[in-house]
This record gives C-alpha cells, structure tokens and sequence, in this order.
C-alpha cells in the first residue's frame, strides 16, 4: 500500500535528526509496513496518540508511522532510562518526557505532557501502561492517563490499533526475529469523542469513562489489523494478580 508521506514542519532537533538516520533504515530492511487511515493524524496542533503495546518495539514502529505523516512523537518514557547522562540528554533533545511510575513524581510527568499538547506536540500514549499481559495479546483494561490528558487540553485523542512488532521481539523476549522481514499494520482511528465530558466535574466516573473509550476504539482497532475478535472482557492484571512491571513470566527472588 502506497503511503502520502507529509512534509514534516515541526523542528525535529539534532537527537530525532540522529535517530531518523539509525532507526528508520534499520526498520526499512527488517519490516514491511502498511499505514491504514494515516491521513486521519492531524497534519498540526496538540494531540494524543494512544495505542495498544505489543512489543518492546513498538515505540519505534509508531515514530516511523508518526514521522511518515509529518509529526515528531512525543513519549512518556520510563524514568529509568534518563538515569544514564548521555541516553537521558538524547531523550530529552528528542523531546521525551520521564515517567516515574508507581510514584508520586508521576504527576510531573502529567503536567509535562500537558504542556507538550498545549504546546502543539503529538504525545505518544500507551493506556496499558506496560505490555499487553493478556495472554493472546488483546489490548488490556487501561490507565488513566491519556484520559486526564485529554479531558484538561480538550485535545483530541488519535486511536491506533497495531499489529506485527511482537513478530520481531516477542513480549520479553531476548533475541529479535528480523528474517524473513516481518509486516507491521497500524490503522488509525477517528478521534475518540469525549466532548460530553470535557465540562463534567473530573472525579473518577469521568475519567473511568473515558479511559473506557479509548481503550474500546484501539480495541476496535486491532480487531480490524488482526481480523478477530478481542476477549468480551478486556484483560485485568490486578484481578489476575499479575505485577504491574517488568517480566510476569519471571519468578520474583525472594
């Protein structure tokens, strides 16, 4: 499928600049790709892409779909990684934003990504929070936070459902699997309507509603690029008591 790359007009910086030259050749030789509705991302103005995450890749795969169509992606990355002074002053030039999950300081990244939206930036959501623990790799229940985003920016709120990237790099996996090439599909979605929402008090049942109707359109989504149909119950990992990071598969040492 023929993809109508746009002309990027946001100042990308010499730390995007450099990781365009690296990673979008590298994903050129290991994937084939198809872009579905791309033209329905805002071609300007603040907005959150929100997603479903499959693979430890997929933040690469959805710059490469962002990029195609003219925006630079802003991410919530984990704090972790700007821990490390030359990776975290490369994150940083590249416009991404630290998240400390699990932690109060999490509330700045919240106004940090408020003020990118309100700045004109696309912000890169993924509502799980983490990997999909569902065990057929269904979108999960999701987290509160491009839904706090979008009902304090009124900005709208771009659904991507995706599929492929586990392919490559399985959820915790250790090797990747480049050969043969393996596809990835992203179809983007209308933007979730939450207009009815934006003037109601923000309390819980607000922002549960919309966290329900984001994670219903990217549901919506992957059921299209995958052609099945997701669980009638979105994958809960508290019910299961499942830990919210790192790898469910591996067994705690104490």
């Amino acid at each position: 499928m023929k993809v109508r790359v746009r002309k990027l007009q946001e100042r990308r910086g010499w730390a995007f600049g450099f990781a365009v030259l690296i990673v979008k050749p590298t994903l050129l030789a290991t994937t084939t790709h198809e872009w579905i509705d791309g033209d329905k991302l805002p071609e300007s103005g603040g907005c959150v892409l929100v997603l479903n995450h499959v693979s430890h890749l997929d933040p690469l795969t959805a710059a490469h779909l962002v990029y195609d169509h003219g925006r630079i992606p802003h991410y919530l990355a984990k704090s972790g990684l700007f821990r490390n002074r030359a990776l975290g002053a490369f994150l940083r030039s590249a416009g991404q934003i630290p998240v400390e999950r699990m932690s109060r300081n999490a509330a700045g990244a919240f106004d940090a990504a408020v003020a990118a939206v309100r700045d004109g930036q696309c912000v890169v959501v993924y509502p799980e929070g983490t990997l999909t623990r569902d065990p057929d790799l269904w979108p999960m229940t999701g987290k509160s936070g491009a839904a706090r985003i979008a009902l304090e920016t009124g900005c709208p709120v771009i659904p991507v459902g995706q599929w492929g990237a586990h392919e490559i790099l399985y959820p915790y996996a250790k090797k990747p699997d480049v050969f043969p090439r393996k596809r990835i599909t992203m179809k983007v979605g209308d933007p979730v309507d939450l207009t009815d929402l934006l003037d109601r008090p923000r309390d819980q049942h607000v922002i549960q509603e919309a966290t329900d109707r984001i994670m219903a359109a990217i549901t919506t989504l992957v059921e299209d690029v995958r052609g099945g149909r997701a669980p009638a119950e979105r994958f809960d990992m508290r019910r299961a008591g499942i830990r919210p990071t790192g790898n469910p598969r591996k067994k705690d040492d104490a």
